[in-house]
């Protein structure tokens, strides 16, 4: 007779979930629930989590306010209809529920996310079309990519030999969970001694990093990548202040040497704002520190958000409370 196979022994985590997530303040929205962050669960069989079904958009609340509220919205409903998502809410019941996870949290600086999954599949079935959609929300505190120090000196940034994927396979424009191309790049950064890495297409062009965009003056003329990469919100901000600066910006292929010969190269994203970078695969780019036009683009995004652009302020009403 053959004895019963012995139940296994799994070893304890060194640190259990709970306490991985104490540290997370926040607020998350979960079947119609407000619960805090730390606690905040998905279903298992969500094809959002075994099949990265899902699309999500992450807008920024500064001071009380968030940023670009209503075209974060909009960018998240674009984001759903290209990927055939049908969620039974409004953009304001939305809007509603962000405002909400921020007012609950009482944080001023947040960092404030909504996704949408396709769901869980009925049982016996493949059917994406049959799932139905599920939105989740939270806000929880202000994420930057770089600290203090790293964005008064400047990042370290290195040009990856790792492909982003094809736009013909996945639309980068589609904001998406699709980031192991992308954290092989921050692996590959780390690796080098730098913070951040930049991704290549097939050609060798630049497209982008772990949740930034990059920009970068050559003789004076200030380009950023036109394809295969996210067109971030920051980006997008950008774009407009260099016409209000009367600042010319192509929007243009970049090749990997054209990146490496920049006179001044910086990064944008929601997590941060303007970042510059100064040293590219170990050379300084041009002086080896933050350059004029990184400088005065930095200021100014800086400056029109104190004073209020395109800013909506948060009722936080009585305060903090959850449930």
């Amino acid at each position: 007779m053959t004895p019963p196979i012995p139940a296994a022994t799994i070893p304890a985590p060194a640190r259990s979930l709970a306490d991985e997530l104490r540290d997370y303040a926040g607020v998350a929205y979960v079947d119609g629930d407000y619960v805090p962050l730390s606690e905040a669960r998905i279903p298992i069989l969500d094809r959002g989590f075994v099949r990265s079904d899902a699309t999500y958009d992450v807008v920024h609340v500064w001071k009380g306010s968030f940023f670009r509220l209503a075209d974060h919205v909009d960018r998240f409903y674009q984001s759903m209809a290209g990927l055939r998502f049908n969620l039974r809410m409004t953009k304001q019941e939305v809007t509603g529920v962000l405002t909400e996870c921020v007012r609950r949290s009482g944080l001023r600086d947040a960092y404030v996310q909504m996704t949408c999954t396709r769901g869980v599949p009925p049982k016996g079935t493949r059917d994406p079309s049959l799932c139905t959609n599920r939105f989740y929300a939270f806000a929880g505190p202000f994420v930057w990519i770089a600290n203090d120090e790293q964005r008064r000196r400047g990042l370290r940034m290195v040009i990856s030999s790792v492909q982003r994927i094809a736009p013909e396979a996945v639309d980068p424009r589609i904001k998406n969970f699709h980031w192991i191309d992308l954290t092989r790049g921050i692996f590959d950064a780390f690796d080098q001694n730098a913070e951040v890495g930049v991704l290549i297409d097939a050609r060798g062009d630049i497209t982008e990093g772990a949740g930034f965009n990059v920009f970068a003056v050559e003789g004076g003329k200030l380009m950023t990548p036109e394809s295969g990469m996210f067109e971030g919100m920051t980006r997008r901000t950008v774009l407009d202040l260099c016409r209000d600066m009367g600042v010319a910006c192509a929007v243009e292929p970049v090749s990997a040497a054209r990146l490496a010969g920049a006179d001044e190269i910086f990064i944008t994203s929601t997590a941060g704002g303007i970042m510059p970078i100064t040293v590219l695969d170990g050379r300084p780019v041009g002086q080896g520190t933050p350059g004029a036009l990184t400088r005065r683009i930095h200021d100014l995004y800086w400056s029109k958000k104190e004073a209020g652009w395109l800013a909506t302020p948060v009722d936080y009403g009585q305060g903090r409370a959850v449930g």
